[in-house]
């Protein structure tokens, strides 16, 4: 497993990562056998969001350091160095990039993007 990361070096640039998930094997919901699972992260809490077919937003940095779960739909996020991804469903996007230029995000799919947000702050 992987996630897709933003995040924003010394000179305010957003740049792209992907981040391999570490699992491990081990007791989650006892007496259940073992299974494999991350580290668990601490969130301060999560909402879903819908951005409607034809959105298109100005570069911005994020808010606040949050993790996207792609549910439906599909956007094409840019880069300020104009690297781009695109996030469908099943895909998970870290965002970091609170400082600097920001990115932009444009819904690309004919159906309406959704999703599942955990912010961490």
């Amino acid at each position: 497993m992987k996630f897709q990361k933003l995040f924003c070096d010394d000179n305010g640039e957003s740049h792209w990562e992907d981040v391999d998930i570490m699992l491990e094997e081990r007791s989650f919901a006892p007496p259940a056998q073992k299974i494999e699972v991350s580290e668990p992260e601490q969130v301060k809490r999560t909402m879903f969001l819908r951005l409607r077919s034809g959105w298109n937003e100005q570069i911005h940095p994020t808010p606040v350091m949050q993790k996207l779960v792609c549910l439906a739909g599909t956007v094409r996020v840019t880069a300020s160095d104009n690297e781009f991804r695109d996030i469908g469903p099943g895909d998970v996007w870290h965002m970091e990039d609170k400082r600097g230029k920001g990115h932009h995000t444009v819904v690309t799919s004919t159906e309406d993007f959704e999703a599942l947000i955990i912010q961490y702050e």
